[in-house]
């Protein structure tokens, strides 16, 4: 072409616009920008226009990957003062920032605002992806401040917060997580103009479990599962410390097992395998299907001595490739939380510890509605009476079981037979004189002082709780309406708490001053029975009459406290905008005050004490408006969120415990993932603690499936149960398993299977 381009001007003739524009296209396809500009150069003395001509030389080198002649080209001609169109300025400045350039694309972005054309959300977004990965959010922060209060073609959507917080997220410096809540409340506040995306919430589930806010996680990663392959979104193929491990680890280290088991059905939905960094978990030789299971991070009874000394050969201990936890100065971590929960790991709690916490929790709630609301929360029918038992029960769940510390009793005032009982059970001798036994539980008990041992006790049985249906049915009736926005919003405007269906009585009419008269009543009696108890003091059965006066006093200045209470203005939402909750209950003196202060002053800015009055002058004067009474589940359009909030808390027991973790052993294998040794006999001790036979046989098929045997001593165990508890078929079952298995049976387990088999059932009546 060159040849031809050649011959013609040494003719004399004038080569065809068309003919230089293929030159420079040509040009441009193979990376010759030089060359290219040449044949712009000869155009010019030719006359002829090379504003198309540049545009083809840039758009072609930057699609032959050549950016850097790409922004050459385009810079040289802009200073000549050639002007770019639309396309090209969007794909030279996208393409500069795909490759991390943002020096160029911010330069070019200055070209084409001097040529008159603004910058909009595409061109802020395309320099946000390079700002949101250099570490600094600041300056991405800066770009989106600039966004935030722009023109409304440079307002900020869905990818832009995408980029900040990915910026937040994954900076280095320190806790960015109060920063990205912040970022979300703005993001909530413009939900009528953009919503969520899949990216956005699979950063928000990264961003809260690196910093170990696992409720939010949680909430976050209830609204991405419902986005097809969400799952996949968060793994993000193991980058950026693998945020689906991270969370998977997290709600396994915090107990939540039930949230454990929604995410690992939704990598099944997705067909996300199991990560191999989200098994690793315990050093105890436990992952995430057991570490949950208390005692926590101790190592499983496998029923058979564990030779440490040729585990730690296999592992590499004596070549130095065994791999440790602790990260080791001036070496690459080995610790696998390196990565992931950078600034606090999160607490190890068990299953159990996490069920008895949510159970305080739900009930403080409900406690705190009880008082707010007053009888009338328990329904119509309730008296007085009902409330203070309901609250008294409350408050009894919520203080939780009485963990007093056992002391063992001096050993000095101890007689033979108890330091025989203290001996006995350490496995120590008892044989000897009261002084030499003495001694020799000083000694055990120095000892285990010294090694941080706890002192032994004797044991002592645990009061069942009484279970009061009467009150638990009270108890249920409380309903905490909780994202429940509507009903707050009737509330705010003055809405109080009725019933449907349901005529009030003349006593739910009356006012708390007109059922002061049963109280009195109470009070008068109470304090008859305290004279005639006075009198009769040296009798025997007074202390018992002296209590039930002290308790129906008490029970006198509950009610009255109560309905000093029930005058107070209601705990409700936006009440924290009209007075302080610190503040004791006005008396009339000092509302007298108040007033007269609020006369004297000259701004005249005050409210009503009354709470339902308060919000009547605020709506005259506009200060609030219900409309911007909304949460995030309703911006976002969470339908699920409040039928969890509202859903029943289940109480925790140990064959709940052993379900939920076959559930979470099954669906780990089910997404690829291989237990441990330690996961099932975690599992298997679990079930015999409950104890459990039904789940005996499944925990054993499992662990005999993935190849691991335990030893003889724990199947001895299980099938003793077994027969201890009248479970001739399960015992029956899992010698069948072991000898399928290839496991050896002890003629003493098989003997007590048979005798037991042998032994006739003697019916009950019999029995008797």
């Amino acid at each position: 072409m060159m040849q031809s381009l050649r011959r013609e001007l040494s003719v004399g003739l004038v080569p065809l616009y068309e003919t230089f524009v293929a030159l420079v296209r040509l040009f441009g396809s193979k990376g010759h920008a030089n060359r290219g500009l040449e044949m712009l150069a000869a155009m010019e003395k030719i006359n002829y226009d090379i504003r198309k001509a540049w545009l083809v030389l840039v758009e072609e080198l930057v699609k032959s990957n050549h950016l850097e002649d790409a922004n050459k080209v385009f810079l040289k001609g802009a200073e000549g003062g050639l002007r770019a169109t639309d396309e090209i300025y969007d794909l030279l400045i996208e393409e500069d920032c795909k490759a991390g350039d943002h020096s160029n694309a911010l330069t070019i972005a200055y070209e084409m605002e001097a040529a008159g054309r603004m910058a909009t959300t595409f061109h802020f977004n395309c320099l946000l992806s390079v700002q949101a990965n250099c570490g600094i959010p600041e300056i991405a922060f800066a770009t989106f401040e600039n966004m935030e209060f722009g023109e409304d073609y440079m307002k900020p959507d869905t990818e832009t917060y995408n980029w900040v917080i990915q910026a937040y997220t994954r900076a280095e410096s320190y806790d960015r997580v109060q920063d990205v809540a912040e970022l979300l409340g703005l993001m909530v506040e413009d939900h009528k103009r953009l919503q969520p995306n899949v990216r956005t919430h699979a950063l928000l589930v990264e961003c809260f479990t690196k910093y170990c806010v696992i409720r939010e996680a949680i909430r976050h990663f209830r609204a991405l599962k419902n986005f097809e392959g969400g799952t996949r979104v968060l793994h993000n193929e193991g980058n950026f410390g693998d945020p689906l491990s991270l969370y998977l680890r997290a709600l396994s280290r915090e107990g939540r097992i039930e949230e454990l088991l929604d995410a690992l059905e939704a990598m099944a939905k997705d067909n996300q395998p199991i990560p191999p960094r989200a098994m690793i978990l315990s050093k105890k030789y436990r992952t995430l299907v057991s570490s949950w299971i208390e005692p926590l991070q101790e190592e499983a009874e496998l029923g058979y001595e564990v030779d440490y000394i040729a585990r730690y050969v296999s592992e590499g201990g004596l070549t130095g490739d065994r791999k440790r936890w602790v990260p080791r100065r001036g070496k690459a971590p080995l610790d696998p939380d390196a990565e992931g929960f950078i600034y606090s790991n999160p607490v190890e709690t068990s299953f159990k510890q996490r069920c008895l916490e949510e159970w305080k929790i739900r009930h403080r709630k409900l406690l705190n509605h009880l008082r707010n609301e007053g009888p009338i929360a328990l329904g119509p029918d309730a008296s007085d009476a009902d409330y203070i038992r309901v609250e008294e029960r409350l408050k009894k769940i919520i203080k939780g079981p009485e963990k007093n510390v056992l002391k063992p009793k001096a050993a000095s005032k101890m007689v033979v037979s108890e330091l025989k009982e203290e001996l006995e059970a350490q496995g120590l001798p008892i044989d000897g004189t009261r002084n030499v036994l003495y001694q020799r539980v000083q000694k055990a008990r120095r000892i285990n002082i010294s090694r941080g041992r706890p002192l032994w006790v004797p044991p002592v049985e645990e009061e069942e709780e009484e279970v009061d249906e009467e009150v638990d049915e009270l108890i249920s009736r409380i309903k905490l309406e909780e994202g429940n926005t509507e009903f707050w919003k009737r509330r705010f405007l003055g809405e109080k708490l009725i019933y449907d269906n349901v005529k009030p009585t003349d006593e739910q009419n009356s006012e708390p001053g007109d059922r002061m008269d049963d109280a009195e009543i109470v009070e008068d009696d109470a304090s008859k029975e305290v004279e005639d108890d006075e009198a009769d003091e040296e009798e025997t059965e007074v202390e018992v009459e002296a209590e039930q006066t002290e308790n129906q006093e008490r029970l006198v200045d509950r009610v009255k406290d109560k309905e000093v209470e029930a005058k107070k203005p209601l705990q409700m939402i936006g009440v924290q905008l009209l007075k302080d909750t610190d503040q004791p209950t006005t008396s009339k003196k000092s509302r007298r005050r108040s007033s007269m202060a609020a006369e004297n002053d000259d701004d005249d800015d005050w409210f009503p004490l009354d709470l339902y009055e308060a919000f009547e002058e605020m709506r005259k004067r506009n200060i609030f408006n219900v409309d911007n009474m909304y949460t995030l589940a309703d911006a976002w359009g969470w339908t699920w969120e409040r039928e969890l909030k509202n859903r029943p808390l289940r109480k925790w027991s140990q064959e709940w415990e052993v379900e939920l973790a076959i559930k979470v052993m099954s669906k780990v294998m089910e997404l690829g993932g291989t237990p441990t040794i330690g996961d099932c006999a975690m599992i298997l001790r679990a079930a015999i603690k409950a104890p459990f036979p039904s789940a005996f046989l499944i925990i054993l098929q499992t662990t005999h499936s993935l190849g691991y045997r335990f030893g003889s001593p724990l199947y001895d165990e299980i099938i003793t149960l077994c027969l201890d508890l009248g479970e001739l078929d399960a015992a029956i079952a899992i010698v069948a398993d072991l000898e399928t298995s290839g496991i050896t049976v002890p003629d003493e387990t098989l003997d007590k299977v048979i005798t037991a088999r042998q032994t006739p059932e003697i019916p009950a009546d019999e029995a008797s």
